[in-house]
């Protein structure tokens, strides 16, 4: 198995910490793709994946899979462990509705005021910028804030009792939250407490 990413990258963590949760970064061979140099959007990478996103699993069958949800979701299935994606139906569900809810308030939208209401990667990548578009999301983004602060005011993690593949999206959107210097409130304690507890986990270390 292979990975494609940029070591650092929001996206690419999303991964990386599932695979480290899994005990299992030593099953995979990373390869550095050279986003600044637009490598993800050369002709050789566009077979991997159409959208030029990183992070890709290529499988020893030489299939692709991209999408971290999707990554994420192969890596909890083949590799033991804690469970990511819950074991029932409902768990299943309830986890899958708050990554998804982690990724378009807060990961989805702070990308998004990072590649358009700032500099970003600079000129060469950032083309067709919409700054108004981006200054939107930045609003999203505080709001998704003020959200999870209060899903956490209840619970210990993002989808309840335990530690899954929604704390890791929403665990990265705050770091691509930071790409775009947007700051967490300091009134936000019960989103602050949480991110000190992720960040202490040995997937981080």
């Amino acid at each position: 198995m292979k990975i494609y990413d940029v070591e650092g990258f929001p996206n690419p963590l999303r991964v990386r910490m599932a695979l480290a949760e899994k005990n299992a970064l030593d099953q995979v061979t990373f390869v550095a793709v050279d986003v600044m140099n637009a490598e993800h959007r050369s002709d050789a990478f566009l077979v991997k994946n159409p959208t030029a996103g990183v992070p890709v699993l290529e499988l020893d069958d030489g299939s692709y899979i991209s999408e971290c949800s999707a990554i994420i979701e192969y890596i909890d299935h083949t590799f033991a462990g804690i469970s990511l994606t819950g074991t029932s139906a409902k768990e299943r569900a309830v986890i899958n509705m708050m990554q998804r809810r982690a990724e378009f308030m807060v990961l989805d939208a702070a990308a998004t005021y990072f590649h358009h209401a700032t500099d970003g990667l600079g000129p060469d990548l950032e083309i067709d910028q919409n700054k108004a578009w981006g200054n939107k999301q930045a609003k999203n983004v505080l709001a998704g804030f003020k959200y999870f602060n209060t899903v956490l005011s209840t619970a210990p993690y993002v989808a309840g009792n335990e530690f899954t593949m929604a704390d890791i999206t929403l665990f990265a959107g705050l770091a691509f939250a930071d790409f775009g210097k947007l700051t967490v409130p300091s009134q936000y304690t019960h989103l602050l407490a949480w991110r000190a507890k992720i960040q202490d986990r040995q997937s981080l270390k």
